[in-house]
């Protein structure tokens, strides 16, 4: 990967773009009026264009950017504070001044509204595998503003963490969270989830091992939820009691500590 700045850059969004190119170890590209198209087809590489609001990776082989936005949390969070309920609340059992740990941040939506539930009290960490999501995400986290200041803050709250989540998993002591919680990506895709598309491309696909779900027993006080596709046969593997939503294209599997 390559890092860049938007198309009319100044002194300080340059000495931005190497700020960050110099934290992440990889080379800063002067943009030289070129489009992104044309440095990702001459590098060769994706590249990570720091702009002046926002940081958007454009993936070598995609049409469409990678950048961080709150995605469904916003609206979740509305229905939330309208006391309307949120499956993935009714799943995790969160309450005020609890502990979550998220080991498949993503775009860190699931984060964003558990951190909004447990408040300021609670504990909210995500772990991301893929080093460059991770960084994007945890920006956007920092800087997103939606004139919402419970959301706001919840944002500001989650502590992004970067690496393999069982190697973390291993690190914790036992009952660590109450709650783990683990959105791997579907084998089967949703036509519809068009705002998580780009994650496609970078997303690290491992299996959920029989290791992993071990670890997080250990490590959970009250529970372990796994969201998953309807057709998954994690569930059924992992010995996942499942909350069967009826129309709904993923379904949130439970194990009881």
């Amino acid at each position: 990967m390559i890092v860049t700045t938007s198309g009319r850059p100044n002194k300080s969004s340059i000495y931005k773009a190497k700020e960050i190119a110099l934290k992440l170890n990889k080379p800063f590209m002067n943009r030289s009026k070129r489009s992104v198209e044309e440095m990702k087809q001459y590098y060769a590489q994706d590249v990570l264009v720091v702009g002046k609001n926002r940081l958007e990776l454009h993936i070598l082989h995609s049409n469409e950017p990678l950048f961080f936005h709150p995605n469904s949390a916003m609206f979740r969070i509305k229905r939330l504070l309208n006391h309307e309920e949120d499956p993935f609340c009714i799943a995790c059992k969160l309450h005020e001044g609890d502990t979550f740990l998220d080991c498949t941040l993503g775009l860190a939506s699931d984060s964003i509204v558990a951190s909004f539930v447990v408040g300021q009290e609670g504990i909210v960490q995500g772990i991301e595998a893929n080093e460059i999501l991770a960084y994007v995400v945890h920006e956007g986290l920092k800087q997103w503003e939606t004139g919402i200041n419970s959301f706001d803050s919840a944002m500001r709250r989650i502590e992004v963490k970067t690496g393999n989540h069982l190697d973390y998993l291993r690190s914790y002591p036992d009952n660590s969270f109450d709650v783990v919680y683990f959105d791997p990506m579907f084998v089967e895709t949703i036509s519809d989830s068009k705002g998580i598309s780009p994650l496609r491309n970078i997303a690290v696909y491992s299996p959920l091992s029989s290791e992993t779900i071990e670890e997080a027993k250990r490590v959970a006080k009250r529970r372990i939820v796994l969201k998953d596709h309807w057709k998954s046969h994690r569930f059924i593997e992992h010995n996942f009691t499942v909350t069967v939503r009826k129309s709904a294209k993923f379904h949130y599997g439970v194990i009881e500590i």
